[in-house]
């Protein structure tokens, strides 16, 4: 008698053994944040030919084996957590993290800032992100390598000098020749400090304006206390439409401003006034309806202590500091993979580089196939608490199965060894 039903049996009730291994473990962690569910595939194993009395082979098999356990990274359910640091992913990707033994990936955003500011997970490794700014335009710089994301807390952060702004303006087309129209705008110097200024238009006949930005001589070095200093002066013309045609007597371009020294020794400021928008369409228009201005922006700011801060659908990291002002001071990146199910679970709720698993895509998030991010909340488990017990009735019944199939072997061994009594 063959006793292959022996080792069928014994690799099914191995199979079955590891399968009811990943059900316990999935349903251990049903309630930790970010973690997703393993599956397993079985294979069956190598045949042998047992002779065939027809034209087709007749192959015995030598029982059951585990092809593979993977990852499942379906979406798990998004909770408020109520703390701003906390960020949940929405879509695909993960969080790129960095510690002693190099970088680790996550799905888990319950994030903290350590004792020396740095946005660190639970295990203390820091979280990757973007903080380098652009010197001119003050715009975050989101290519190249991520770094870690350092906000110290209650430390005075230094001011912004203005560098630019922008006013979107209406001048009366019906406006007589020598009407005028002001607006003040605000702008920070580079000691923080804010400044005033005024921005004249004179009308000089249809469709022409003078324009002047002016400030407060008590405000510059060399001006007279009480009387304008003139920053800058003008000309913008319009169409029969309305529409901005001549800046300074050329085509529509913004504008450059450079102010003296100011009289608390706060350096010069280089300033732009954009007239053109980000697609280059003119902010400032000439329709026949009241002279007004519409919006101010400027991209200066005083001196402050972050007092909040909150995570943006792109992973902005936006921090009020003093009363209301807002600041971007970071960027959370993202990371995914063309197999993450190549990843390797490495404990702590952190996936390490598997060969199978690609190379890297590091981004904002939001863009290249990259998830969204969602502030102040978790991604909880993805295990399926109902698919979990069915799978496991089905390892159970398996397990049981085999076993019997080893019983019975055993009574068929043990009536044919009493044959000879």
């Amino acid at each position: 008698m063959a006793v292959g039903s022996f080792s069928a049996g014994l690799s099914g009730l191995n199979a079955n053994s590891e399968a009811l291994s990943v059900i316990g473990n999935n349903l251990a962690n049903i309630n930790t944040v970010g973690f997703k569910a393993s599956q397993v595939q079985f294979r069956d194993l190598v045949y042998e030919l047992a002779g065939a009395n027809s034209d087709n082979p007749a192959q015995i098999g030598l029982g059951v084996g585990v092809a593979a356990i993977t990852p499942v990274f379906s979406q798990g359910s998004i909770e408020s957590s109520r703390v701003s640091t906390n960020a949940a992913i929405q879509g695909n990707g993960f969080f790129l993290l960095n510690g002693p033994d190099g970088p680790s990936y996550t799905r888990a955003g319950a994030f903290t800032f350590d004792a020396n500011g740095t946005l660190v997970s639970p295990d203390g490794q820091k979280v990757q992100g973007y903080t380098t700014f652009d010197p001119v335009t003050k715009e975050l710089i989101n290519s190249g390598a991520p770094g870690d994301i350092v906000v110290p807390p209650s430390v005075l952060r230094p001011p912004v000098a203005s560098t630019q702004f922008s006013a979107t303006t209406n001048l009366n087309a019906q406006a007589a020749v020598g009407d005028s129209f002001s607006s003040a705008i605000q702008v920070y110097d580079s000691l923080g400090q804010a400044h005033v200024t005024t921005m004249k238009y004179t009308n000089t006949g249809p469709g022409a304006w003078n324009y002047e930005l002016s400030v407060d001589g008590a405000e510059v070095s060399g001006g007279t206390p009480g009387t304008p200093t003139v920053l800058k002066t003008g000309t913008l013309s319009f169409d029969g439409s309305g529409t901005l045609t001549t800046v300074d007597g050329g085509a529509p371009a913004n504008v450059s401003i450079t102010t003296p020294a100011w009289t608390n020794g706060a350096t010069a400021s280089t300033l732009s006034w954009n007239v053109l928008s980000a697609s280059n369409s003119p902010l400032v228009t000439g329709f026949a309806a009241p002279s007004a201005t519409s919006s101010i922006t400027q991209n200066g700011m005083p001196a402050g202590t972050v007092t909040n801060i909150s995570i943006s659908s792109d992973g902005s990291i936006v921090a009020t500091i003093g009363a209301g002002q807002t600041i971007t001071i970071g960027q959370i990146a993202l990371v995914t993979f063309n197999n993450p199910e190549g990843l390797i679970k490495i404990g702590s709720n952190r996936f390490g580089e598997g060969p199978e698993a690609g190379v890297r895509n590091v981004g904002e998030p939001g863009t290249g196939g990259r998830g969204t991010l969602i502030g102040a909340a978790l991604e909880q488990s993805n295990v399926d608490m109902a698919q979990e017990f069915t799978q496991m009735i089905l390892a159970q019944r398996g397990y049981q199965a085999n076993g019997k199939m080893i019983t019975v072997s055993d009574q068929l061994l043990l009536d044919t060894i009493n044959l000879k009594q």
